[in-house]
């Protein structure tokens, strides 16, 4: 079946929920005492989910083994990156500057890379969802913070991994047949590479640190996966740039919700990102002709 180049209602509310699960995966990551850890428990939890998917789904076709392959590789590059930006940046500046950049990319590289050429409207809301995205990064932004260049080189690089294995993964789950045997082996085979690589750093105190962590770690990658794995099956349905767009709303999302919930100010940068974004979302929905 050949996906949509539109978004239709039941993609639309997935993705907006997997915008709302994958904000709140993060900020409990960035809450973590000891980021890496956390990460290895999130991966560990998937790796657990994915055995289990593994015992009932059919195993994905041959064809998508290299961007299965591929996948994990980028998502190794990715978590690096995203640890780094939050070691030395703040949640608030990094997590917009990398979730904005990722749909971005990945709006101008589909046509090229994997045939997806979105029509001008269409184009033209994803640009200004990641605008408002971006603009996120701006809220109580100091002059001073400029010239820390770390944070930022970091988020960018994070949000180029993003670009990198939304275009694999979307390109992959549709070779594979079975959208569900691979999202299950990406959960096996990632939450392995990334385990290693902790007890490979944190050596014999990784022990210690997973029972400081679990208790906010395990839910965390419960959600992460299930973010992960709605998004990964809504690209079997639908282009994958505006999807990948619609997934970053989370930002905003958890920007309103902490107005409502937590009575954090919302402010005139808030305000111009949720303008965008309400933009945004109506042109990706508009009829293609």
């Amino acid at each position: 079946m050949t996906p949509s180049l539109t978004v239709g209602p039941l993609v639309f509310g997935l993705v907006l929920l997997a915008a709302v699960l994958h904000a709140s995966w993060n900020a409990l990551l960035k809450a973590a005492g000891d980021s890496l850890t956390s990460a290895a428990i999130m991966n560990a939890t998937g790796l657990v989910v994915g055995l289990a998917m593994l015992c009932v789904v059919p195993a994905p076709a041959p064809a998508s083994w290299p961007m299965l392959i591929a996948s994990i590789l980028i998502h190794f590059g990715y978590y690096i990156f995203l640890l780094g930006s939050y070691r030395f940046g703040d949640l608030s500046q990094v997590y917009p500057l990398a979730r904005g950049m990722g749909p971005l990319l990945v709006a101008f590289l589909s046509p090229w890379l994997i045939g997806e050429r979105l029509g001008t409207l269409q184009l033209g809301g994803v640009v200004l969802l990641c605008l408002g995205i971006f603009s996120l990064a701006f809220n109580r932004l100091r002059l001073s913070d400029l010239s820390d260049w770390k944070p930022v080189t970091l988020a960018l690089a994070t949000g180029v991994t993003i670009a990198a294995y939304t275009l694999t993964d979307g390109t992959g789950v549709r070779r594979s047949e079975s959208p569900a045997g691979y999202i299950a082996w990406l959960f096996v085979l990632d939450g392995v590479a990334i385990v290693l690589v902790a007890a490979w750093i944190r050596g014999r105190g990784l022990g210690a640190a997973v029972r400081k962590s679990w208790k906010v770690a395990v839910p965390a990658g419960l959600i992460a996966m299930l973010a992960y794995g709605i998004v990964m099956w809504c690209y079997s349905l639908g282009a994958i740039a505006p999807i990948a767009a619609l997934r970053e709303t989370g930002v905003v999302i958890a920007a309103a919700i902490g107005a409502v919930l937590l009575r954090e100010p919302f402010g005139r940068w808030r305000i111009v990102a949720a303008s965008f974004c309400a933009i945004g979302i109506l042109a990706i929905n508009l009829p293609v002709h």
